[in-house]
């Protein structure tokens, strides 16, 4: 009973999120993303990997919640914004395969290949973007932070897993 709820909670939490996203101000979301974006890429910010996304835009896109945030490398430093007409490149996908993305939790080519992640524009930039977020060593980055991505894709990958209808639950091996 409690694996049906979890896989619930799961599937329905973008739902649930969609409202508070649209209701947040652009200006919240895109600093709050800035400065999740520098505390994760640091050390990739501090070693100048980002400079091949000078004058060009990344745009992502959280579907299932509608959240688009564009990124890009100005004057030596990250920006962010919610107003791009044209991006170099898209990457969507939703909510709950992007946790688990970032928590390396599943495999992006994976994903791409399942068309759960659809990568489009410009090829080549989405392949540099896509191997600067394999270089990041999650080691590396602030404890609480690194703890909550964890136990957040935990969550999402167990609720994914999880029987959905009380007949699988039954037929289920035991492990």
């Amino acid at each position: 009973m409690l694996d049906k709820i979890h896989t619930k909670l799961v599937q329905q939490a973008p739902a649930f999120l969609r409202l508070p996203v649209k209701l947040v101000p652009a200006s919240v979301q895109q600093s709050l993303m800035l400065e999740t974006l520098k505390r994760v890429f640091q050390e990739a910010l501090d070693d100048g990997e980002f400079e091949f996304l000078e004058n060009r835009w990344l745009e992502v896109h959280v579907r299932d919640i509608d959240f688009k945030s564009y990124i890009s490398f100005e004057n030596e430093k990250l920006v962010v914004r919610s107003d791009i007409e044209n991006a170099d490149v898209r990457f969507s996908g939703d909510l709950n395969d992007l946790i688990l993305i970032a928590a390396r939790k599943e495999d992006p080519d994976t994903l791409f290949f399942q068309r759960r992640l659809i990568i489009e524009g410009d090829t080549e930039l989405g392949l540099e973007v896509k191997n600067l977020m394999d270089s990041v060593d999650l080691d590396s980055l602030p404890s609480m932070l690194r703890q909550a991505l964890f136990s957040l894709a935990d969550f999402v990958q167990k609720g994914l897993q999880a029987p959905t209808s009380l007949e699988e639950a039954h037929y289920a091996p035991k492990i």
